[in-house]
This record gives structure tokens, sequence and C-alpha cells, in this order.
């Protein structure tokens, strides 16, 4: 049920947008009224998550830490696996970010007849969660094409790099291909990795298969299906105007797409997809591990009365000598 409640949730979606559009003529809530909503639940939910995590105290430094911290000049020490000042933690989160390197250093145990306790390396999760975030980020580019007027220039080199093979008419841009590859690689591994098939939930496998019909729609109306390109730039600047209106000759495949990219807009910020701003407020990787240079005191330590070690002799002394226990004071 983990795994089917999310393929119906995604599969009924699809289904409700095509007979909104082809069969109720709803365009215009499925063309301008939800896109709307959609943004302005992610943009109210994004920020409010991010507030929410930046207000939360941190009065320790917890970092995560793979590699010798910083203390005699003798001894050699990890700069970006143990970063001690504010540049090594710049790079290693941009390591982080970029190239997902806690990731990359991942491994895997497993156990073998002995029983023997096996460790491996497992750069196919890195390679696939690589693959995936950099063709979603490059569609992303691509589609800027539909919001912006001119297009800007780094749009066109996406483009360009995208489709440099020159696959056929119209272009096949790679990364069309990679997400559904990426995709699938993903979601496979959840079902065939026992322990990842046991902690997954509803919500792990929910995004996967809407970003995957996400993709599909985008690909079917690109390649197969007929679609106004003209009409769909009109009512996309439309909506970024905030003059909007329903072109004729948009086919239901563009509702379906538009339906299903504004679900996970919405979707986002209540989900684990969240990390894309989380990742910058995670405590284990911003700060700079500086525990053995400086004293870091709780700051909303309220005074307590304490017992101090002379108050505690001078209440047990005679009962210390009887006792032979050593004191300092006579």
């Amino acid at each position: 049920m983990r795994l089917l409640l999310p393929l119906i949730a995604v599969l009924a979606l699809t289904l409700i947008a095509y007979a909104g559009v082809s069969g109720a003529g709803m365009n215009y809530l499925f063309g301008v009224f939800i896109p709307y909503a959609a943004f302005l639940i992610f943009l109210i939910g994004f920020i409010r998550r991010v507030v929410q995590w930046g207000r939360s105290p941190v009065p320790f430094r917890i970092t995560t830490t793979c590699g010798q911290q910083k203390s005699q000049t003798w001894v050699k020490r990890n700069r970006f696996d143990n970063p001690f000042t504010t540049g090594e933690v710049i790079i290693r989160m941009l390591l982080e970010v970029f190239l997902f390197r806690s990731l990359f250093r991942n491994t895997k145990v497993d156990l073998r007849e002995g029983p023997i306790l096996r460790y491996g390396s497992a750069k196919w999760l890195w390679l696939g969660a690589l693959a995936f975030h950099y063709s979603f980020l490059t569609i992303l580019v691509r589609h800027l094409r539909f919001f912006t007027e001119p297009i800007p220039f780094f749009v066109k080199w996406a483009e360009t790099l995208d489709g440099i093979l020159q696959v056929g008419v119209p272009t096949l841009y790679q990364t069309d291909m990679v997400i559904l590859a990426a995709v699938a690689y993903l979601f496979l591994r959840r079902v065939f990795v026992p322990q990842l098939r046991y902690i997954s939930l509803a919500n792990d496998y929910f995004p996967l298969f809407l970003i995957l019909a996400i993709a599909v729609s985008g690909i079917l109306m690109r390649y197969f299906f007929k679609t106004n390109i003209v009409g769909v730039k009109e009512l996309t600047m439309g909506l970024v105007t905030f003059s909007p209106k329903i072109p004729e000759g948009i086919g239901v495949i563009f509702y379906i797409h538009l339906f299903l990219v504004s679900t996970l807009f919405a979707y986002f910020p209540f989900s684990k997809l969240m990390h894309l701003g989380g990742v910058f407020l995670s405590p284990t990787r911003n700060l700079a591990n500086n525990n053995r240079a400086v004293r870091h005191i709780n700051p909303w330590n309220y005074p307590v009365k304490v017992h101090t070690y002379e108050e505690y002799e001078d209440e047990f002394r005679e009962q210390m000598k009887e006792a032979g226990l050593p004191v300092e004071k006579e």
C-alpha cells in the first residue's frame, strides 16, 4: 500500500486535469487559478519553513566530522571534513551543494557468510542523485524561455548544450532521457534494496511518481502530441505579467503537465524535498568545529543554586576525618 497509494494519487491527479479541461472546459481554473495558488503556497511555505529553521537555537557546535580536528601544529588536520574557520565551512558547503561530497563518501555494509561484515563503495547512489538534480536544474533553466522576453543568454546556452547531439527533429534533449533514467534508478533502488524498502514510506514514493509523471507528460508534449507553443508562451507570459488569458488551441496534455507541476510546487514545502533550503541551515554542516579553541556556553542557561566542594567540606569535614578521607582544610 505504501507503493500503490502514491501511484493511484498521481494517476488521479492526471485524470482530474484531463476531465477538468477536456470534459468540463475549466481551462481558466487549470491554466491560471491553480498555478497562481500553487506558487503562492510554495512561496509562503518555503519562507515559513526556512524562517522556522533559522530561528531554531543552536547553542553548541554539533558539526558532523569525517577527519582530524585542528589541534597541535604537528598533527595534520582535514580542513574541509573538519572545518575550523568560516572560509573552510564555505568550501565544505559548496562541495556539498554542488558535488554531493558526503554522498560520494557514502559506503554500504553487507553481512556475508562466516559471518563476515563487509564494507564497500556506494557510488551509484551518488551518481544517480547527481544526474537527477543536475538534469532537473537544466530543465528548469530551459523552461525559463517561456517566462522571459527577451530570452536570457544563459537559457540559450543551456538549450544548446543540452541538445548538442542534435538527435531528431525537434531536438532531443539529453536531460529528458537522463532524468527518466535517474528517477527510475532511485525508484527501483527503493523497491529492490530490502533495507530501503523497509524504511520507505508513501511520502518517499509520491515525489518520485509525481516527477516521473511530469517528465513523461513533458516528453509526450514535446515529441509526440501537437502543442501550440506560441499559445503556451502567451499564457505563461500572461501569468508572469499578471495579465492572464487563455489562448485557443493549447492541447489538454499541456494542462495535465501544468497541473502536475503546480501540484509539485504546492507539495514542496511540506515534503522532504525541502532539503533544498534545509541544507544551508543544517548545523551539522554550516558550523565550524572549533570546540577545542572556543568555549561555547548555552546562552539561555538560567542561574541555579550550586553546592561547591568548599561548602560540602565545611558541612561534612568531621565525618570525612572520621572516615579517613583527605580534607583540604583541617
